[in-house]
């Protein structure tokens, strides 16, 4: 897996790099500060990660010979820094093998094969496929306390500024708190929210949304879904009901399926994403929340297990804060220096 990464990776660095040629000067200067701003925004929102995982791996990595206590080394500092057992034995055996492969003899060399292992493992995220029609529809899944309403504002924020016509959906009617919160969020982004009262029927307020959004010329439509009934079957029925009443109002829809997950549960968000992946269709990640703690190796994990691909991270609490995942930049912030 990790060599069918790599050979994507390369692929999208021959793609970026041939186009910066056809760049002229101001705008390759221009990407280059914009690329920097994203990587300070990153090391600053993945301190507390770097942090953990730093000095661990200088440990490792020091100047010394490569022996059997250096694998048995950075498999601990892997799993410490909450990859999980299998990603964890996935990169260390790519390194061993990348090591033995190119004569490397001393840990301090091993440095750049690790951030390339880790790098492959992640494919870079396609674009969301929300353009190119009359009205495209993302639905948001995930567990109550995920920091899922929140991150659906911080979207309408962000799609609101690329200059989408963003309109939102209270469709978690269970919880009284959770309209509120996306009603306040929505009037800070400038983005309206179609809501009824709590115990209304989900399925009847996304219908309502949908004609709202295309008799107003909305051209985009987020949809917050519940997310915790008094089991996980019902839970998991009640999101098909909601999808069901979509893709019949709009054939197609949900054209996005995202599932937000809370990095600092670590490897608890992975099981909580793939029950969720095993019913919902799942077309893309939204880790939340990795400014608050040391676990961001879970986004290794995350990916390979459940395999959607990661497009936003939260790094903060403002609403700015909620940004595209950059797997490069995500690697180097956990190794550069601040």
């Amino acid at each position: 897996m990790l060599a069918a990464c790599s050979t994507v990776a390369r692929h999208v660095y021959c793609q970026t790099f041939t186009k910066n040629e056809r760049l002229n000067d101001h705008a390759q200067e221009r990407a280059s500060a914009q690329g920097a701003a994203a990587l300070g925004i990153f090391k600053r929102g993945l301190s507390r990660t770097r942090q953990s995982i730093a000095g661990r791996i200088a440990q490792v990595l020091g100047n010394t010979e490569i022996d059997e206590d250096t694998w048995d080394d950075l498999e601990a500092t892997l799993i410490q820094a909450d990859l999980g057992l299998e990603t964890t034995e996935t990169v260390v055996e790519y390194v061993k093998e990348t090591v033995t492969r190119e004569g490397i003899t001393r840990t301090d060399k091993m440095n750049n094969v690790l951030k390339a292992s880790l790098t492959a493992l992640i494919d870079p995220p396609p674009p969301l496929d929300i353009h190119g029609r009359e009205l495209s529809i993302i639905l948001v899944v995930g567990v109550n306390g995920s920091g899922k309403t929140t991150s659906i504002a911080k979207l309408a924020h962000r799609f609101k500024k690329q200059g989408r016509d963003v309109i939102l959906a209270a469709g978690d009617t269970f919880r009284a708190a959770a309209i509120e919160q996306l009603q306040k969020w929505g009037e800070r982004a400038g983005v309206p929210v179609i809501a009824n009262q709590q115990g209304s029927d989900p399925g009847a307020v996304v219908y309502d949304a949908i004609q709202a959004a295309k008799s107003r010329g909305h051209d985009l439509l987020i949809i917050d879904t519940a997310g915790r009934l008094h089991n996980n079957y019902n839970l998991m029925r009640e999101l098909e009901k909601v999808k069901n009443v979509i893709s019949k109002a709009v054939p197609g829809a949900p054209h996005e399926v995202l599932l937000v997950l809370d990095g600092t549960t670590g490897q608890n968000a992975l099981k909580q994403g793939q029950k969720f992946a095993e019913t919902s269709n799942v077309t893309g990640l939204v880790v939340t929340k990795l400014d608050g703690t040391s676990r961001g190796g879970m986004i290794f994990s995350v990916f390979t297990e459940i395999g959607a691909p990661v497009q936003f991270i939260g790094l903060g609490e403002g609403i700015d804060d909620l940004v595209p995942f950059d797997v490069n930049q995500f690697v180097d912030s956990l190794f550069d220096e601040p």
